[in-house]
């Protein structure tokens, strides 16, 4: 299972927001290419990159900033919010981005997910945001009525990298990760899961770990990490060591 640190930048700042909400923010710096090298420097081996405020506009918006990351990194970065053409999809491949994430655009547009998926094999990741077991779109701001694991399914066979799950009730809550609907989920597809939201301590990697046998590859971490209670070179080794176990 890989640790991934993740960036979430909104107003130029790196920020984690709880739940989701865009006015209930910690900013934790405001220098995200600084922060970027940082984890960087201490062993990560993925970055996940969101520009949050993207993700609400439908646009990208921090995307001189985005290019400035990729270019100083030298580390597999996935990048998610705001993405909803083509264009923008190829624009950051080009740039050095090795992933790119969709999720209110796959939704809205199963065209465009399928098309990404044709002419970027490989780089395309879905990300499904989830509360209550339900579908969140539009930066979190929007509930469908498809589950997360209907999604899933809709998608199983036009070649998506891998799935982000996010609980949204978790996100930032520091409350735990949501165990059981993340295993609902990897067991529903066949499709890679990346855990996300609510990791808070090395015993939530380790129940994690629990479900690399059902298609759990990665999680995502941030205030966890940014707080201190994680430290991403334990999390790594206790990783590495799962995946031995394993």
């Amino acid at each position: 299972m890989i640790i991934i640190p993740a960036l979430d930048i909104k107003d130029g700042k790196c920020v984690r927001l709880s739940q989701g909400r865009m006015d209930q923010e910690t900013i934790y710096s405001e220098h995200p290419v600084e922060m970027a090298t940082h984890w960087m420097s201490k062993g990560a081996e993925r970055l996940h990159l969101v520009d949050l405020n993207g993700a609400v506009t439908g646009k990208p918006f921090h995307k001189s900033l985005i290019e400035e990351i990729l270019r100083t990194v030298h580390i597999p970065v996935e990048i998610g919010g705001g993405i909803r053409d083509l264009a923008t999809i190829e624009h950051y491949i080009q740039c050095g981005a090795r992933w790119v994430i969709l999720g209110t655009a796959a939704l809205r547009d199963h065209h465009l997910l399928t098309e990404a998926c044709q002419k970027f094999p490989g780089q395309v990741i879905l990300g499904i945001d989830a509360r209550g077991g339900k579908v969140m779109v539009e930066g979190w701001k929007e509930e469908t009525a498809v589950s997360a694991s209907e999604l899933a399914k809709e998608f199983e066979e036009i070649g998506i990298s891998a799935i982000i799950f996010t609980d949204i009730e978790r996100d930032g809550m520091r409350t735990g990760v949501n165990v059981e609907s993340t295993r609902k989920l990897s067991r529903s597809t066949s499709i890679p899961v990346i855990a996300s939201g609510g990791v808070s301590t090395y015993n939530d990697i380790e129940h994690l770990l629990e479900l690399e046998n059902d298609g759990v590859v990665g999680v995502i971490i941030g205030r966890a990490l940014y707080t201190g209670a994680i430290h991403l070179e334990e999390a790594i080794r206790l990783a590495k060591k799962g995946n031995r176990r394993l």
